[in-house]
């Protein structure tokens, strides 16, 4: 791939330099010391893959990161030196369309392993991003009787979805009688902290979901490992590590497929902004089961990748702004009944 670093610090570039050198697949396209340089290098000469810095002179990262998306979108790494103190940035540049955030590595090569993964993951999910969409094989089938489980709302995002994430869920109060899984893409290490930072914004509280956890009303659960996320036949959560290489992690596929395996109650499943095509397929099923199912549109994306592919496989029966995806999800809940 050809990478772009994006970054003041010298001693950061250097060693920017030196990771990409270690494989030579990976060539370095430019480098720029600020946001604003980086947005006139990108529209001039457009990376596969750009190593945003978040703190900077003139432009930060988040702010380049929100115009090199509006103008010239690439993909967007979030290489920081000191991801725990800068939680808010982090979330703010991922709500703008950057795809994950890792630690800058060190000029002895400490974490130069780590960027490479992240490098290799998302270099697969671009090369994925242009797949013609493969046919689903699930045949309709009507739900069997709903147990006394409550709603349950599916939600998978990916690029750009912390702020999506937001919009759809603040209108929900603590007594909605619907309970929350979210899967977002996003590395462990993070996890932690986007939860936090989003059950800041919202009513709703949010938690990660551990091992043998029940989806309750009125909260909201994310996975806190890459491994998978999933129901089980007794309707509890758990982690699941296969499919092992399954570049998605945690896979909103996964999930929504196991919806439709083992959920009883009533459902909705929702596909926000992201890249690549994870969570289509898993919609599509999720719709043949006769569940309500939903699409951010294109306009209001960050990323039109995950929901394109949703409406290209027919997977998504509404596709709403994003402004008006919550508002459908509680007149879906209202009705008490779903509905497709």
């Amino acid at each position: 791939m050809r990478i772009a670093i994006v970054n003041d610090l010298g001693m950061a570039v250097e060693a920017l330099r030196r990771v990409l050198a270690r494989d030579p697949r990976h060539q370095l396209a430019w480098t720029a010391a600020d946001g604003a340089e980086a947005v006139l290098q990108c529209a001039r000469d457009r990376p596969d893959l750009i190593l945003m810095d978040l703190i900077m002179p003139v432009m930060d990262g988040v702010e380049a990161t929100r115009r090199i998306m509006a103008a010239t979108p690439c993909a967007i790494l979030v290489v920081t030196a000191t991801v725990e103190g800068t939680t808010g940035r982090v979330f703010d540049a991922l709500g703008a369309g950057a795809l994950d955030a890792v630690n800058t590595p060190r000029l002895n090569g400490e974490g130069a392993a780590t960027l490479l993964a992240k490098i290799e993951a998302l270099g697969r999910l671009i090369g994925d991003a242009d797949t013609p969409a493969a046919a689903t094989t699930s045949a309709a089938r009507i739900r069997p009787v709903a147990d006394r489980r409550p709603w349950l709302v599916a939600i998978g995002a990916s690029a750009g979805g912390p702020a999506a994430l937001t919009e759809v869920l603040k209108i929900f109060p603590v007594e909605t009688r619907a309970a929350f899984i979210v899967v977002q893409h996003l590395d462990e290490s993070f996890a932690a902290g986007l939860a936090e930072w989003l059950g800041g914004l919202i009513t709703l509280p949010v938690r990660l979901a551990h091992d043998g956890d029940v989806p309750t009303p009125g909260t909201v659960l994310m996975p806190g490992r890459d491994d998978h996320l999933v129901l089980t036949s007794h309707g509890s959560l758990r982690y699941r590590r296969e499919p092992a290489d399954y570049f998605y992690r945690p896979s909103v596929d996964e999930f929504f497929e196991s919806v439709v395996a083992h959920w009883t109650g009533p459902c909705a499943g929702v596909i926000l902004t992201g890249m690549g095509r994870d969570g289509a397929r898993g919609l599509k099923k999720m719709r043949d089961a006769r569940f309500p199912t939903f699409a951010q549109d294109r306009a209001s994306c960050a990323v039109y990748g995950m929901p394109k592919a949703a409406a290209e496989l027919g997977a998504a029966a509404t596709v709403l702004p994003l402004d008006q995806i919550g508002p459908a999800l509680q007149q879906l809940l209202s009705r008490g009944q779903p509905a497709n």
